[in-house]
């Protein structure tokens, strides 16, 4: 039977019980929630201009925070309706042909699927104009192309803003809205995530001590004040800002991993990823590329693709001497096309040698 003044007890000590608990486990950034920020997305599978569905309202508000709708359609009746207007189309299209996909503007399966995939919060497209694969010139599709890359699928920010050539040398630290669990762990991830560009650039980095620094990492959530609100676990994971700015922010809400499941972030491949914005980068459209929007569950991308080198070169000014490490990795990412190649010339070949076959 149960003691009543144990209970009383028991009710009188449950307060300070509480505080406790939140003194030890005050500071959690990760979520509990299953339900996606982009989920919308899967009713909206099948549609096509001139239909009018309820959610395709989102879906604009989500082409728009992306850059796939004029800026202006915010002030204009449409954004708020659900119909599959021609602006609508025209966005669709421009995502379509960013991911590689069938540019149709219906709203396939494929197209679907890619929108509900994880991402990066910096838009790929600003104020109408983008260097990813929709403002190119020419567009590759499958083996058509003459060459293996006729077109390059790195971008940069509008006008190419940059670091000053004097400030080579980058100082960041951190700060965060919401208090993080594990700074000594952030501290180790965001050291050897620096690390992956200074090893192809001219830039240095290191933690800021006393003195303000060039660069503030954090963690918030939602809306933080920045006009780039975050919207909760699956859907924006970052965002960070164009020389020189020097902002990075982190989703507090996702479910954050040094060793990812199927369930959570990898915060160093967001982390090298946002730094590339830092630089001067934008989005690329080449899939393998740190630079590439998406970035799945589970997933660790966390080495430097041959895009993304290059265009750090681009960036850097003509007369810096290129880091060896840009050298390595674009010689070895040109080795793999051209073993690729004589794979392909090599079934080719054995193809015609075999012949058709008699039954």
């Amino acid at each position: 039977m149960t003691n009543p003044k144990a209970v009383a007890s028991l009710l009188q000590i449950s307060p300070f019980i509480s505080l406790l608990l939140l003194a030890i486990f005050a500071y959690p950034i990760l979520s509990t929630k299953s339900l996606q920020a982009f989920d919308f997305l899967q009713q909206l599978d099948g549609w096509h201009k001139g239909q009018k569905v309820e959610s395709v309202h989102e879906l604009k508000q989500y082409l728009r925070k992306f850059g796939y709708l004029d800026v202006c359609y915010n002030h204009t009746k449409h954004e708020h309706n659900n119909e599959f207007d021609d602006d609508l189309e025209s966005g669709i299209k421009s995502y379509q042909l960013n991911y590689h996909l069938k540019a149709t503007g219906k709203l396939d399966a494929q197209t679907v699927k890619q929108m509900r995939m994880p991402r990066c919060g910096v838009p790929d497209i600003v104020n109408g104009k983008t260097s990813m694969r929709s403002g190119k010139k020419k567009h590759t599709n499958g083996g058509n192309s003459s060459s293996l890359h006729s077109v390059s699928l790195y971008s940069f920010f509008q006008g190419s803003p940059r670091w000053p050539d004097s400030k080579s040398y980058l100082t960041y630290q951190f700060s965060s809205t919401v208090p993080v669990t594990d700074l000594k762990t952030l501290k180790t991830v965001s050291k050897r995530a620096f690390a992956r560009w200074a090893e192809v650039s001219h830039f240095k980095f290191s933690e800021a001590t006393d003195e303000a620094a060039d660069i503030v990492i954090g963690f918030y959530s939602g809306d933080h004040g920045d006009g780039s609100s975050f919207d909760g676990p699956g859907g924006t994971l970052a965002h960070s800002f164009s020389p020189t700015d020097g902002r990075l922010h982190f989703d507090a809400e996702e479910n954050w991993s040094t060793n990812p499941k199927q369930d959570m972030m990898d915060i160093e491949t967001v982390a090298v990823h946002e730094i590339g914005h830092l630089l001067g980068l934008e989005h690329s459209s080449e899939p393998k590329a740190i630079m590439y929007p998406i970035i799945l569950f589970g997933s660790q991308k966390r080495k430097l693709h041959g895009d993304d080198v290059q265009a750090v070169i681009m960036l850097m000014d003509p007369a810096l001497m290129v880091p060896l490490g840009c050298l390595l990795i674009l010689f070895h990412q040109q080795m793999e096309g051209f073993i690729s190649m004589q794979k392909r010339i090599g079934v080719l070949i054995q193809g015609r040698h075999d012949g058709p076959r008699n039954s």
